[in-house]
């Protein structure tokens, strides 16, 4: 059992002291979630293995009176089965599966995409120490100079933005991933979106994009976890000439969103469809 409540956080951050990793962001809402107080290790990409007693040269990693966790699905499925009298990360195997297959979707569809637009500023922005290890490693990721793979960012953001209906879709009809409360499946989205807020020194959704109602409650969780002073503003994307559209504005209008509820529900499409048909 955690002493006092608290349990041992090792942190990877920025020069502005925000969490810069979506997997220790979605690791650290995941021990708000349980109920528990951090005991935080500061630090950046460099000295990991130092600053962990040689336990990880990767995080997230926690302490749990005195037993080191690694991983972030390990971290989550340790808390479920060390405290399940303390409200579940993932309440049924149906939820894993599920947030396996949207964690999937939304690294291809954003995060992954969104680094490659702010990969640069990740680097400038990455403690002074860890200037040469971002550097290196990122563009033996990448293929590329940063500067190069950030260039022409701007065409690409509202296409990553556009990208994102499934999610809107979901979130209109609920109040959170988890449905009626949130779970590990906000905050394994809102790890992404909070690691672009590290970095984005351009915005990269528009202002009255649907998401926002849910980004904004998700930042104010367990006393405003995701408001921290170093995130760059999310919202305040316009849409240029030539841009696709940022978000639909019909979202929500097929699939399993459409109700058929007899013949009123379903006529108006159905003269638009057949307009013309010979009767």
């Amino acid at each position: 059992m955690a002493q006092n409540n608290t349990i041992t956080f090792y942190d990877l951050a920025l020069s502005t002291g925000a969490t810069i990793s979506p997997f220790v962001w979605a690791t650290k809402y995941a021990l708000k979630h349980k109920g528990f107080d951090l005991d935080v290790v500061p630090g950046g990409f460099t000295g990991i293995l130092e600053r962990t007693g040689g336990k990880t040269e990767r995080l997230p990693a926690i302490v749990d009176d005195g037993e080191t966790v690694l991983d972030s699905w390990g971290i989550i499925e340790y808390l479920d089965a060390k405290y399940p009298d303390r409200p579940a990360l993932i309440p049924h195997e149906s939820v894993a599966a599920t947030v396996k297959a949207l964690d999937n979707w939304f690294w291809n569809a954003a995060v992954g995409p969104w680094m490659f637009c702010f990969c640069q500023d990740y680097r400038d922005l990455s403690l002074p120490q860890d200037h040469e290890y971002v550097t290196h490693s990122r563009e033996k990721m990448l293929g590329r100079k940063l500067e190069d793979v950030q260039a022409g960012r701007e065409d690409r953001l509202p296409k990553i933005s556009a990208a994102l209906e499934p999610l809107r879709a979901a979130l209109g009809q609920h109040q959170w991933l988890g449905g009626s409360t949130p779970n590990y499946a906000d905050y394994r989205i809102m790890g992404g979106i909070l690691f672009t807020a590290s970095v984005c020194k351009t915005p990269v959704l528009a202002n009255d994009d649907p998401l926002r109602n849910w980004i904004e409650r998700c930042l104010d969780l367990f006393d405003g976890l995701g408001r921290h002073p170093g995130l760059f503003p999310l919202f305040g994307l316009e849409q240029r000439e030539g841009d696709p559209d940022l978000f639909n504005r019909a979202a929500g209008q097929g699939g399993i969103y459409k109700r058929n509820t007899g013949p009123e529900s379903t006529r108006a499409e159905t003269q638009r469809i057949t307009a013309g048909m010979k009767a």
